[in-house]
């Protein structure tokens, strides 16, 4: 405990001393979003300035802090002045952003905002948590993404990291799991199960031996929350499991990660040779003769083995395919023995139930549904990126007032990833919770929220989803293996104008037996696309099969683009996308559309600014 308290302080001063560096911190956004984004290039690049310019700054990675359109992002800390934030920052902008503001006090780019003391702000400068995106969220899970170096223990201890895990062991195995239920935490996976009954199941089983698995197979299009989290965050997890393992009284763990994620692969490593140095990890951990430690499982990306069963299959070297239940991994799991599964957020999510008190997590949220969750916000939304709301947050205040709203009308969104619903704009005022999600036809999933406009056609929607479901099938049942399949030949029969008025009541049959008749919840869920948008969307239907008409001119069967004379200026931006170089023309002046050459891509249409594309629909029958 004395090395603890030494490393705990240590921390602090140098936290401290980060906080008051003489010289410049100049800190950038290293998450797989900001990395796509360039910021690789403008890590090398600012290196090489500091170098030339002979600057005597530190240079630090950090997370995600959230708003990926933003990306790259730079901070920059001047000695006596706040950590101020800077966006899109490229290496061109960078080599003059770093003279300027640094050596120079000025800078022609406008600050987004700053963090931190808010001494000798610049005049009109506000604080980073006054931007739209960031301000109405409630920061639990993600407090430290893009904040703190990642790969720092003294980092994430100097923001009262451990702090749980000491008031956990103070509290003894059952008192960790009731103060667990006086928080009201339910899993982040998906189903919303009681976290602290999963563990009073696996602590009671009998056994010796039992293991603790975290869940990080993310598979869902569209959604990122766990993989940023890790990059951002890896410690918070892996306290997390920590306190959970003490709970169940595990003795190994292991972090279950699809090999997709590198990056994350590479801080959790990273992260747990920290903790084994520090004796957080491994043998009488703080001397407190609990031991306990960590294996990182590489998936090969199977989006099946994100049900438990399948999971712990491919963890024990057999094919991924989920089993009948019970028994349950509580019970009888990996080897046979009692078996505890969460996924990354839930964990995560422990150590700050711990530090503030349960009762505080159980004041956030809504009656039924308690604390925050995070999201993916994508798709045809202004900001996208990573947020984290209280649970009962509507839709309308996570797409409009968090999200910016859509740049065309809004049309709908899916929650849930491609085993979730997608929900009309009668659902706006939805509170974002377990039980209004299932009433609706929808369900919360790991976190993702794609965001579609009017020039999105629903039934290609469903279409997408189901591909994904039924190519994601293990293939163990009937019902998944085959309904899936034969689910995605009904909607190519649809969006290709070759579908007859009984198709969608053989859609609807089909998708009943899949719900009711697979084993697992892959199978069970998959429908709820198809599902969701005939009962809400049943007019896009109808036109796809009655009118061989696509209203959003999506289906490249049921349409014909051609260039609107009259509204077309000339600006070639068009041309500029035009893969095939179907569209011609001499700048200002009306161009030309040639069908034979024009592949139906879409992206004339998308790009023009004028309205001047049209999506015409081909009469067929």
């Amino acid at each position: 405990m004395n090395d603890f308290l030494a490393l705990r302080k240590k921390a602090l001063d140098e936290w401290q001393e980060l906080q008051h560096a003489p010289e410049p911190v100049i800190y950038i956004g290293m998450g797989s979003c900001g990395i796509a984004s360039g910021a690789g290039k403008v890590w090398d690049r600012a290196s090489e300035i500091l170098h030339q310019e002979k600057i005597p700054a530190k240079l630090l990675k950090v997370g995600c802090i959230g708003p990926c359109y933003l990306e790259p992002l730079v901070d920059i800390q001047k000695p006596g002045f706040p950590r101020v934030s800077f966006n899109n920052v490229d290496e061109q902008r960078l080599s003059k952003l770093i003279p300027e503001y640094i050596l120079n006090g000025t800078s022609k780019m406008k600050p987004l905002g700053y963090l931190g003391d808010p001494v000798e702000v610049p005049d009109g400068i506000k604080s980073l948590w006054e931007l739209p995106m960031l301000k109405e969220q409630k920061r639990i899970v993600l407090r430290n993404c893009g904040i703190i170096d990642p790969e720092s223990i003294t980092h994430y201890m100097a923001r009262d990291g451990f702090s749980g895990l000491l008031k956990a062991f103070n509290l003894g195995a059952e008192g960790v799991i009731e103060e667990v239920k006086v928080a009201g935490l339910r899993g982040r996976g998906g189903a919303g199960f009681p976290t602290h009954k999963k563990w009073q199941l696996c602590h009671d089983a009998p056994g010796s031996k039992k293991y603790l698995i975290c869940n990080a197979d993310e598979g869902d299009p569209g959604a990122f929350m766990n993989r940023s989290l890790m990059e951002g965050d890896p410690f918070a997890l892996l306290e997390g499991m920590i306190i959970a393992a003490y709970a169940i009284q595990a003795h190994q763990g292991y972090i279950y990660i699809r090999a997709e994620y590198p990056l994350a692969i590479e801080r959790l490593k990273i992260a747990i040779a920290q903790l084994h140095r520090h004796h957080l990890l491994g043998k009488d951990i703080l001397k407190t003769g609990f031991s306990f430690n960590i294996q990182i499982k590489e998936g090969a990306g199977a989006f099946v083995c994100g049900e438990e069963t399948a999971l712990i299959a491919s963890l024990e070297g057999r094919r991924g395919m989920p089993r009948s239940r019970p028994p349950y991994p509580s019970s009888s799991g990996l080897n046979g023995c009692p078996t505890n599964i969460n996924n990354v957020e839930t964990l995560a999510t422990i150590p700050a139930i711990f530090r503030e008190g349960g009762q505080a997590f159980a004041g956030i949220g809504s009656k039924s549904s308690k604390g925050t969750k995070t999201f993916a916000l994508v798709g045809k939304i202004r900001r996208t990126g990573l947020i984290e709301v209280p649970m009962g947050t509507t839709l309308r205040k996570i797409i409009y007032d968090i999200g910016g709203g859509s740049r065309k009308a809004f049309k709908a969104v899916q929650t849930g990833g491609p085993s979730g619903g997608c929900l009309s704009k009668e659902f706006l005022d939805l509170p974002v919770d377990y039980e209004s999600l299932s009433g609706a036809g929808s369900i919360m999933g790991s976190g993702g929220l794609i965001v579609m406009d009017e020039d999105t056609c629903m039934v290609d929607v469903a279409k997408y989803f189901l591909k994904f479901t039924s190519q994601e099938s293990c293939g163990k049942c009937t019902p998944c293996r085959i309904g899936t399949r034969q689910m995605v030949e009904v909607l190519e029969k649809i969006t290709r104008g070759d579908a007859e008025p009984g198709d969608i009541q053989m859609l609807e049959e089909i998708a009943g037996t899949v719900r009711d008749g697979s084993l697992c919840g892959l199978g069970q869920t998959a429908p709820n696309p198809v599902l969701t948008t005939l009962k809400y969307f049943k007019e896009e239907y109808e036109a796809h099969i009655e009118n061989q008409r696509c209203p959003a001119a999506v289906c490249r069967d049921l349409v014909e683009y051609s260039v609107i004379k009259e509204k077309c200026t000339g600006c070639q931006r068009c041309v500029d996308v035009c893969p095939t170089g179907a569209i011609t023309g001499p700048r200002s002046e009306p161009h030309y559309l040639d069908l034979e050459k024009c592949i139906k891509c879409r992206a004339c249409y998308e790009i023009c600014r004028f309205d001047a594309i049209a999506g015409d629909a081909i009469i067929i029958k």
